[in-house]
């Protein structure tokens, strides 16, 4: 019987595919980021609200990191300021490293379109890395179902409430929203879309 995990940051995204997908297990991954207390308690509080088995890895990345997320300066090549060198790659195989004990043959993660400014946020690196993930022992799948929507159609689609929504915590730089940063200004351009401000 297949088995579908999800890699729940405790952003928006992840939020919205967890309730829309409604997965086995959810994983997250605390990996040296400074917002990481945060999205452990956000993605904790879900998981007991949907009522997932929820795991949290911790694995400190954070001397290879760079940009707001490390709390560093980004590497010359960034895309964006918010950009770690291959974090995603990173995530998804440490995500699927735990979840294969758990009998998970799918792996979820909440991609969106707007993700495709950095090049491990676009399909064609899914593809390319479920390819890679489906070779090795395990055979993993790595999906992302929300790869061309918008995060407001996500949520639309998730039809998830503003006030479960609201738990989700996106700012890259710390615990507490600072309302600067690429995801503080995401999360409130999208409710702000989603009619909910």
């Amino acid at each position: 019987m297949s088995k579908v995990g999800l890699l729940l940051s405790g952003g928006m995204d992840s939020y919205a595919l967890a309730v829309w997908q409604r997965p086995d297990v959810a994983i997250t991954v605390d990996y040296g980021q400074l917002p990481a207390q945060a999205e452990i308690r956000a993605a904790e509080r879900l998981a007991q609200y949907l009522s997932i088995e929820h795991q949290i890895i911790k694995v400190d990345l954070r001397s290879v990191g760079s940009g707001d997320l490390a709390g560093t300066p980004p590497v010359d090549i960034a895309p964006a300021t918010d950009w770690w060198p291959y974090r995603n790659q990173a995530l998804f195989t440490i995500a699927a490293m735990r979840l294969v004990r758990f009998g998970v043959d799918t792996l979820h993660i909440a991609s969106v379109r707007s993700d495709g400014i950095h090049r491990d946020g676009t399909a064609e690196f899914i593809e390319k890395l479920n390819e890679l993930m489906a070779f090795q022992e395990g055979g993993m799948c790595i999906e992302a179902p929300a790869i061309s929507l918008s995060t407001a159609e996500l949520v639309r689609c998730a039809a998830i409430p503003y006030p479960l929504l609201a738990w989700a915590h996106s700012c890259h730089v710390g615990n507490i929203a600072c309302g600067r940063c690429r995801g503080c200004v995401k999360h409130r351009e999208v409710v702000a879309e989603l009619g909910y401000a």
